[in-house]
């Protein structure tokens, strides 16, 4: 989508991925009837769309992906595999006793799509889980404590692994108080949107020493060259690849071809998360 549209009508428009921002002007006039987003986020999206336009987020499509690095950030910040690899980097044989996974007390901040799938995941790996979201409930054999709680919840965490969506309703949800409420070597991992979390506070608590992160999303991101984050000795920093992996194409195209049916069929599509 770097050009005109080829044509005035289409019925449904999928720009390619993690480029939405960069083609609203190339649909401005054009008549579409759905467009699909390969991308779960779509914060912000509405005040930038034409008013009207269906926008359709990529629900369905990211979990499984997204579920894998959330699981393996969380793996290599507990085995403590980045200093391993800086040591095989100098050919230095460095053994040293690492936290595990099993027996921790695992907090999924969100239970949505990611947070299940995270979920999921985690079901073997010996794990004490509990799941915050906006209403205190027990879904698939889980506790879910309401978001009202959360410093409480906090308190008795050893790993908090966030993937809840961006926005004005969640931004700095693990705010600075929310972060001294972890008990000391707790680790954060964010899977979600960098503003999550308040990131001065963050650098604060991890350059102390007191708190790990393990983090797919930053605020602000790109992270800049010079930023703290990128030398922290506690803080794995990976540059938002949580949905990057040969998983998406297949449910990508899932996706799509469900919506073409759907369209075809005269049903609503799914997933529809702006106009309509």
């Amino acid at each position: 989508m770097d050009g005109p549209a080829p044509r005035d009508r289409f019925d449904m428009v999928v720009p390619p991925y993690m480029t939405m921002t960069h083609v609203i002007e190339r649909i401005r006039g054009v008549d579409i009837g759905l467009l699909q987003s390969q991308s779960i986020g779509y914060e912000g999206m509405e005040k930038l769309l034409p008013p009207g336009l269906p926008f359709a987020n990529a629900s369905t499509v990211h979990e499984a992906s997204t579920a894998e690095l959330a699981v393996a950030l969380t793996l290599a910040a507990q085995r403590r595999i980045p200093e391993f690899v800086r040591a095989q980097d100098e050919h230095s044989w460095r053994a040293r006793f690492s936290e595990s996974l099993a027996d921790r007390r695992v907090t999924l901040l969100g239970f949505g799509g990611v947070g299940k799938a995270i979920a999921a995941r985690l079901a073997g790996f010996e794990v004490e889980l509990t799941a915050v979201a906006s209403r205190a409930r027990e879904e698939d054999g889980i506790v879910v404590r309401a978001i009202d709680d959360l410093h409480e919840v906090l308190a008795d965490t050893e790993i908090v692994i966030a993937s809840l969506p961006g926005g004005d309703a969640t931004r700095h949800v693990l705010d600075a108080a929310a972060l001294a409420a972890l008990p000391d070597d707790a680790l954060v991992v964010n899977v979600g949107r960098g503003p999550l979390i308040d990131t001065d506070a963050l650098v604060a608590e991890v350059g102390s020493g007191r708190l790990r992160a393990a983090l797919d999303v930053t605020d602000p991101e790109p992270l800049p060259e010079d930023h703290p984050l990128w030398s922290l000795p506690g803080a794995l920093v990976v540059p938002h690849v949580g949905g990057a992996s040969s998983a998406m194409g297949p449910r990508i195209a899932r996706l799509v071809r469900r919506q073409i049916d759907r369209l075809v069929a005269g049903e609503p599509p799914l997933n529809v998360v702006i106009g309509g």
